[in-house]
């Protein structure tokens, strides 16, 4: 088991390492203890930060105000929380969600 993606309460908290510039936005799997996303944006004025809000947001079927970047705004390495996703993707190791 990760630490790259866990809950807390009803809400996904991520860990991820963000490859800025990038030919496409898409998930790439596991990078240690982060979840490595490639962004099809460059690290300039917020527009990587911006493009993995999107990402995120279109792939746990939210809207964009329920992704949260938590910490690492200037870095590579990431801190967020999605906001009661609603559909969980497949290929992710996405822990079960426990009862509280």
């Amino acid at each position: 088991m990760t630490d790259a993606i866990h809950w807390n309460g009803a809400d996904l908290i991520l860990h991820v390492q963000a490859q800025p510039r990038a030919r496409r936005t898409e998930y790439a799997g596991l990078h240690g203890e982060a979840v490595k996303i490639r962004l099809n944006a460059p690290p300039v004025d917020g527009k990587a930060n911006e493009a993995l809000i999107d990402f995120l947001a279109e792939t746990f079927a939210v809207p964009k105000k329920q992704v949260t970047l938590l910490s690492g705004e200037g870095a590579r390495t990431k801190r967020l929380r999605i906001e009661r996703p609603t559909k969980l993707p497949k290929d992710w190791a996405i822990p079960p969600k426990t009862r509280q």
